[in-house]
Parts: C-alpha cells; sequence; structure tokens
C-alpha cells in the first residue's frame, strides 16, 4: 500500500503512508472499535476504491473472498444460501456443495431453513461459500463474534483449514486470546493508522508504540 487514504464524509477513515502486508501466514488485524479495520478489509478486497494511493498484490491476479460480521440469508434452505456461489462460478458442481457442506459441518442442516440457523451455523455457511470459491486470499471480519466458545472452536478450526488449502488469511478480531491461537503477524491499527505490525510473539510481549502497550493493556484487564 502506497499513500493509501480513504474518506467518508469528509473524515479520513483510513491513512497509511506505506505498508507491506505479508500474506504467507496467517494476518489479524487488531484495533480499537472504529478503528478503520473493516474499512481495511474492504478496501484490500476491492469491495471500496481509496481516495488517493494505490493497493499492490505480489500474487496478481488476486482472488479474494471477503466475509463480513454480519451477512444476511435469503428465505431459503441452507444448501441453497450456499450453492448462490454458482451465480458467480458456474464451475462450482454440486459434488463440491455437498463436500464443503459436510466439511464445514452442516450436511445434517441442508434443508433447513438458513435465516433460522443459529449465528454459529450461518457463520459456518458464509465460510463455506468462501471455501467453494478458493481464494487466494480469505478475508474475515470478526469471525467469531457472539458466537459460544464450542462453535468458536469450530470456526477457528476452518480458518486453519483455508491456510492448509493454499488461501491466504486476514481476519479481524477483538478476542486476544484468538488471536495468539491462530495469527502468526499482527497489524494493529488505530485512529486510521497503521502504528505496529509484526510476528505475533513480540508483539504480545514487547510492543514497540504507545498505542499499542494502551490496547494490549486495556483489552486484559477488560477481559
Amino acid at each position: 500500500m502506497n499513500d493509501v487514504i480513504v474518506k467518508s464524509d469528509g473524515r479520513t477513515i483510513l491513512n497509511i503512508p506505506h505498508a507491506v502486508i505479508p500474506t504467507d501466514r496467517i494476518c489479524a488485524c487488531i484495533g480499537p472499535n472504529g478503528a478503520g479495520k473493516t474499512t481495511f478489509l474492504k478496501l484490500i478486497d476491492g469491495l471500496i476504491k481509496p481516495d488517493s494511493g494505490s493497493i499492490t498484490y505480489s500474487n496478481s491476479p488476486i482472488k479474494s473472498s471477503l466475509v463480513l460480521h454480519h451477512t444476511p440469508m435469503i428465505k431459503a434452505s441452507a444448501r441453497i444460501n450456499i450453492a448462490m456461489v454458482r451465480d458467480a462460478d458456474s464451475s462450482i458442481g454440486l459434488v463440491a456443495i455437498e463436500a464443503v457442506m459436510k466439511q464445514i459441518g452442516l450436511s445434517h442442516l441442508a434443508n433447513s431453513p438458513a435465516h433460522k440457523l443459529s449465528a454459529g451455523e450461518r457463520q459456518k455457511l458464509c465460510l463455506g461459500r468462501a471455501i467453494l470459491q478458493k481464494p487466494n486470499l480469505v478475508l474475515l471480519d470478526e469471525p467469531t463474534a457472539n458466537l459460544d466458545p464450542n462453535t468458536t472452536d469450530q470456526v477457528e478450526e476452518i480458518i486453519r483449514q483455508f491456510k492448509l488449502q493454499g488461501s491466504d488469511v486476514i481476519f479481524t478480531s477483538h478476542q486476544l486470546a484468538q488471536v495468539q491461537r491462530l495469527a502468526e503477524y499482527i497489524v494493529f491499527i488505530d485512529q486510521g493508522e497503521i502504528k505496529e505490525k509484526g510476528p505475533v510473539g513480540p508483539f504480545f510481549s514487547n510492543p514497540q508504540t504507545q498505542a499499542a502497550k494502551r490496547y494490549l493493556h486495556q483489552e486484559l484487564v477488560a477481559d
């Protein structure tokens, strides 16, 4: 990223003069509420364009899949909801859809109305859609927000499987324990700026900026 600025209603949401984000490992984007993390994911996905500046990818062309925190379901079965990815890629076969339903543990609910599934089951459906798209980059916004511990474990395992299947992963999370379990690299955003980034271990044991120290202290006290 070079000289990236994203504005909304005249307010600067992101201001990133220069940043290289390694995607050869699972990367967590963390920071306070309103810091710009979701905008950061949308920017990488291409869902929004920067007001100025540019983003380049080492793997080109990039095929990304963005799973936002709240993804609405149509009033149809779980199978039909997951099969909607065929609208964008008709090469995705029914056999692949059934295999992914099994992978995410929802085969037994394939005929159930998707909008009546639990929050965790709906999240697994969204991750299933992403798996079917075979992206090189998966972007996940708070993938386990408001989920119980058991479902959180299951979703985290699906995230690890993305990596095993050759997809790079960037996710946002407020759960620092989860970040330490899943991620190998941290991007810390505060007030629309990347204040610090680096491997997970050193970030938690010895943060280099006052902003990161303050954030970690507040979050650990809150936990």
